[in-house]
């Protein structure tokens, strides 16, 4: 298969589509840490199609999560009148708050359910309250990093050339001199980073050692 049979190449768009695929199986429990973070690996680093279709083989294609149900709406009661103070009594405000309540926990739910999975089943590092920083090794193709209220630094060698794909919220990810325009042939790394209230930075070696160079 692959070159030998004329296949066309890939990018990380299918590449993205099968990570989705298998996030979602494993928010299903379809799958567990240990084979999410397997198969990921192998999507990020395939080139040709057919290498992608065995990491979802066993898989329902209806593996994408449903979208939440919609909570049936009610009409407000009408204000309860008391005789002694003849001020209307508002019985909405336990719901409103319980509304609002509501509304922080989905928020935080929506949160766990796009960062965590990265979090805890990054093969090369995760930070989760400090700081942490990631030794990309030559001949690595892809890395998965996770970052939640904390910062991640990733060092690649000197010459690679990096893409970044993943989702962080109320975060951000940097990548300055490794994400420029590649030599020619010069090697790959695909970086998946997800992350919330947090960083994500990718710097070259020669990077890395100025920058501990200023904070000593």
């Amino acid at each position: 298969m692959g070159a030998e049979s004329g296949e066309l190449r890939i990018g990380d768009r299918e590449r993205r589509e099968i990570d989705d695929r298998l996030r979602a199986a494993h928010d299903a429990g379809m799958i567990t840490l240990v084979e999410y973070d397997e198969r990921a690996k192998a999507a990020y680093a395939a080139r040709f199609r057919s290498e992608l279709v065995p990491l979802v083989a066993d898989l329902p294609d209806d593996t994408a999560p449903p979208p939440p149900d919609e909570a049936p709406t009610r009409a407000d009661p009408q204000p309860a009148w008391h005789d002694d103070a003849r001020t209307p009594e508002r019985h909405d405000q336990p719901r409103r708050r319980r509304g609002l309540q509501g509304l922080i926990g989905a928020v935080v739910i929506a949160v766990v359910a796009i960062v965590a999975p990265g979090v805890v089943t990054a093969s090369q590092g995760a930070a989760v309250f400090g700081s942490r920083t990631v030794q990309v090794e030559p001949g690595e193709s892809s890395v998965a990093v996770g970052v939640l209220f904390g910062s991640t630094k990733v060092v690649v060698p000197d010459g690679t050339h990096v893409t970044t794909s993943g989702t962080t919220i109320f975060g951000s990810t940097g990548c300055d001199a490794a994400c420029a325009t590649a030599a020619p042939g010069a090697p790959e790394v695909q970086l998946s980073g997800r992350g919330a209230f947090g960083s994500i930075e990718v710097q070259t070696a020669t990077e890395a050692a100025a920058d501990q160079a200023r904070h000593h």
